[in-house]
């Protein structure tokens, strides 16, 4: 009979490598998010999240810590998660059918130059898929979090972090590790004090710009 533990070890050994495996090919990419978010949210943009079950809770706890807060005080920025709108989702559920549960939000919030993240354990959930193609046709920057390539839905995205772990509990954990680096990253390009000239004498355009040529 195998010991009570084991299960517990193999647990915590699958998430060491993943996280190994994360900080090793994809902290830079965690972090440019982090700082293109930075640019982005303070100006006006909007970041929409979206998963299905468990991967639906790390977004939720994403744009929380975006509305509300990381670490320190800052001002709230604009970030929903798609899931959480219930009476939208089950009448687009009800009349367009589940694969269009968030495509139809993304074309309704959605601007040219907001971010959409998905987070999917196996990259194959197709209102994702279609969310993505929504988002793209709009001018969004789409991002995912996934678990191993290939998949379908890290060729649908502009940029992927790929969790490689055939576990979905691992994977899952990881994502969690990755919004924080991700938060990590937005609040400290959010407080960085503004280069010169100062920002209140930029314009609002020159500023955007300024930004984006940073990233």
């Amino acid at each position: 009979m195998n010991h009570p533990l084991d299960a517990a070890h193999h647990h915590c050994q699958s998430l060491q490598d993943a996280v190994q495996h994360l900080r090793r090919r994809h902290l830079r990419r965690i972090a440019e998010w982090g700082n293109h978010l930075g640019a982005v949210l303070p100006v006006g943009g909007r970041l929409l999240a979206a998963g299905n079950g468990g991967s639906a809770a790390q977004a939720q706890h994403l744009t929380a810590e975006l509305v509300g807060r990381y670490h320190h005080d800052r001002p709230a920025y604009s970030a929903i998660s798609l899931h959480a709108e219930t009476s939208s989702l089950t009448a687009i559920g009800n009349d367009y059918g589940f694969e269009q549960v968030y495509a139809r939000q993304v074309a309704a919030h959605g601007r040219p130059g907001d971010v959409l993240l998905l987070l999917s354990t196996s990259g194959r959930s197709g209102n994702l898929l279609a969310a993505a193609e929504t988002a793209r046709d709009a001018e969004l920057r789409v991002w995912a979090l996934t678990g191993p390539r290939p998949n379908p839905l890290a060729d649908a995205v502009d940029e992927a972090v790929c969790v490689d772990s055939p576990s979905s509990a691992t994977v899952q954990e990881a994502h969690l590790i990755a919004v924080h680096i991700l938060c990590e990253h937005f609040d400290a390009v959010s407080a960085a004090p503004p280069s010169a000239p100062a920002a209140a004498d930029v314009p609002l355009e020159a500023a955007v710009v300024e930004r984006d040529g940073a990233l």
